[in-house]
């Protein structure tokens, strides 16, 4: 990445080819989750159409990709606006984990962000608060930017239990954990409302930003950055982004599309630049 960029995307070096996120927490950041979708061909060709269409980007665009189009994708963004990177990652540093991927594997493959404790990752894998809080200590000590995960699902929030559960989780991942610089970015996805075509209404969205940013302040003594995800389209982005305690955007199944991604990219970056 060069250094021109570096300093106007207001990213800090943490040590040799390391990345850490700062922004202005009026911006907006706008970050893709590709899941398992994508081969490197693919990706590429992906990558190849959206790299013109963001040239004039002044903010970051994230995209979390397959461990596989992580070192090409990082290749091919190497002086762009596109971060790149992983969905998920061990709380290890190395040993006999079979199919697991340490985060100073993914660094070295280019990510500069990794996803943790995804609702899809405690549903289907059985992911726990403590083992996600296992992750983000590792994370942090391998300098790879958290993108920390958290949300309800629609037997909690009909059991008007969604604050508590939100607080509940807030309270494993940070509660004594010491900041090590950069942004803390929590993103919130009522479990509810992912891949099922519901959003949440721009008041339960509002309500809960508000409660994790508080609660997230009280634990680790930093404003957070709080973003939504939950069936994240071009027709409802710039309703959620407008609220100004929505600090970006985690989108899935849109970011799948050029197009669509490109339609919510641009309405991201219409809040202002770094």
């Amino acid at each position: 990445m060069g250094a021109g960029f570096r300093a106007r995307a207001r990213f800090v070096l943490l040590g040799e080819g390391v990345v850490w996120f700062l922004m202005e927490l009026g911006k907006k950041l706008i970050a893709g989750n590709w899941k398992m979708y994508k081969t490197i061909a693919e990706a590429i060709a992906f990558v190849d159409g959206l790299l013109p269409k963001i040239a004039s980007f002044k903010n970051p665009l994230f995209l979390a990709v397959p461990y596989t189009a992580l070192w090409p994708l990082h290749e091919k963004c190497a002086d762009s606006r596109l971060q790149i990177g992983a969905q998920n990652m061990c709380d290890a540093s190395e040993g006999a984990y079979t199919g697991e991927i340490a985060g100073r594997m993914l660094k070295e493959a280019g990510a500069s962000f990794v996803l943790l404790g995804h609702s899809e990752r405690r549903k289907i894998f059985g992911e726990t608060d403590a083992l996600i809080r296992k992750k983000l200590e590792r994370a942090l000590k391998d300098q790879l930017l958290p993108i920390v995960c958290v949300g309800e699902t629609l037997q909690e929030k009909e059991a008007d239990k969604s604050e508590e559960v939100l607080q509940s989780q807030l309270n494993a991942l940070f509660e004594g954990l010491e900041w090590t610089g950069g942004e803390v970015i929590v993103a919130y996805e009522p479990v509810w409302a992912i891949g099922t075509g519901k959003t949440a209404t721009v008041e339960v969205i509002e309500a809960m930003h508000v409660f994790i940013e508080k609660t997230t302040q009280q634990l680790l003594s930093v404003k957070p950055r709080v973003l939504y995800g939950g069936s994240v389209k071009p027709e409802n982005a710039d309703s959620i982004l407008k609220l100004s305690n929505v600090g970006g955007l985690l989108i899935g199944g849109a970011s799948l599309d050029l197009e669509s991604f490109v339609a919510i990219a641009e309405n991201g970056e219409s809040f202002g630049s770094l």
